[in-house]
């Protein structure tokens, strides 16, 4: 099939692991999330919430923004703080090779 109308500016296909977790926090909060490891996004993971289809880039440097988990997760604090302590042990350092 051809695509005459379509610019591309990126296509590229590469190897990754997924590694699936799920998990229950004091909040009682059930989480069900896929974290991917690629080669892109500077060594950042994407973290998938599996329960609501949303899926972000995240780094060390994001998880020290505060609100970011909240509201890119749709969290409480005390969710987003739950979260935050299973990633902190998972996304470890950006690498920028660029």
């Amino acid at each position: 099939m051809l695509l005459p109308d379509y610019d591309f500016m990126s296509d590229s296909t590469e190897e990754t692991s997924t590694r699936f977790v799920t998990f229950i926090g004091p909040s009682m909060k059930r989480f069900d999330l896929a974290v991917t490891t690629t080669n892109r996004f500077y060594g950042k993971k994407l973290v998938t919430d599996l329960q609501i289809g949303k899926t972000a880039i995240i780094g060390a440097d994001d998880l020290e923004e505060e609100g970011y988990l909240e509201h890119t997760f749709k969290l409480t604090a005390e969710e987003a703080d739950e979260l935050n302590q299973f990633l902190q042990l998972v996304v470890g350092t950006v690498n920028f090779t660029d």
